[in-house]
């Protein structure tokens, strides 16, 4: 909902707004942080896409329409690995662009450190960095 007076934007200059934010991450950039365990790697994509594709190895799996419930470390839905505020999240969808609205999101939650992956899992497996097979939808 817009402020009253307040013009509607379409939804590419509403993510040059939010990514204005914040400092996106590249795929290997994201990949060295997770392993040092600087960063969590949290995969959004919805479960036709992780099954087609497969996972990123360490990646926490949360729907989209649960990420502010499951990452909120203040949440009684929180999960495990949402321990503060100060976490660095990298949040990966597809292709890079609803990330980005769920990492703005995020920030509104106080979690001052999120991020979203730049060209999301796609870019991902582009570069050549670690994925494992998705197990087949029983």
């Amino acid at each position: 909902m817009s402020a009253v007076g307040e013009r509607p934007v379409g939804i590419d200059e509403l993510l040059e707004r939010v990514r204005a934010g914040y400092e996106r991450i590249e795929p290997k950039e994201a990949y060295d942080a997770a392993l040092a365990g600087e960063a969590l790697l949290v995969d959004i994509r919805y479960a036709a896409l992780r099954e087609r594709d497969g996972l990123i190895p360490g990646a926490l799996v949360v729907e989209r329409n649960e990420l502010e419930w499951r990452l909120d470390p203040q949440g009684s839905h929180r999960a495990p690995e949402a321990t503060s505020h100060d976490l660095r999240i990298v949040v990966i969808c597809n292709e890079g662009y609803a990330s980005s609205l769920a990492a703005a999101s995020l920030h509104r939650l106080g979690l001052h450190r999120a991020t979203d992956l730049v060209g999301g899992f796609q870019a991902w497996k582009a570069a050549g960095l670690p994925l494992l097979s998705a197990e087949p939808a029983q």
